[in-house]
């Protein structure tokens, strides 16, 4: 599988929970430095109140070292988080995640204390059915 193919898994997953695509890809500057984050999203909570936005970096985990793939990630995840909170603060990241992916490597000792220790929020995907299967706060 190609990595399009995850990013087109996650895009419609967002879609058929009712999320509405903005940026594909979401583009935005901090200072001096041009980012781009996989999609931008966004979804109508309430009428009354302010729509939901997120930000999704899409990874395939493809390489034959899950850690090497761990270590880029969590590197652009924590880049963008620190930028999209100086440009767009009501705008919340999310890394997605093969569901294959989320099994394994991230039942790690590791990953999980990787993630907990750096509050990475994950939206874990089947790219096979298309659909969201977790998102974790």
């Amino acid at each position: 599988m190609h990595s399009y193919i995850f990013h087109e898994a996650v895009k419609q997953a967002l879609l058929k929970e009712q999320w509405v695509i903005t940026d594909d890809p979401l583009k935005f500057k901090f200072g001096n430095v041009n980012f781009q984050v996989d999609l931008g999203a966004e979804r109508l909570v309430a009428a009354e109140r302010a729509g939901e936005k997120i930000a999704v970096e899409i990874k395939s985990f493809l390489n034959p070292s899950a850690i090497t793939d761990f270590y880029a990630a969590l590197g652009q995840f924590l880049s963008y988080r620190l930028a999209l909170e100086a440009t767009e603060p009501d705008r919340v990241l999310y890394l997605a995640v093969p569901l294959d992916t989320y099994r394994t490597f991230f039942q790690f000792e590791f990953t999980q204390t990787a993630v907990q220790r750096y509050q990475v929020l994950l939206i874990v995907y089947d790219p096979v059915n298309e659909v969201i299967v977790q998102w974790t706060k």
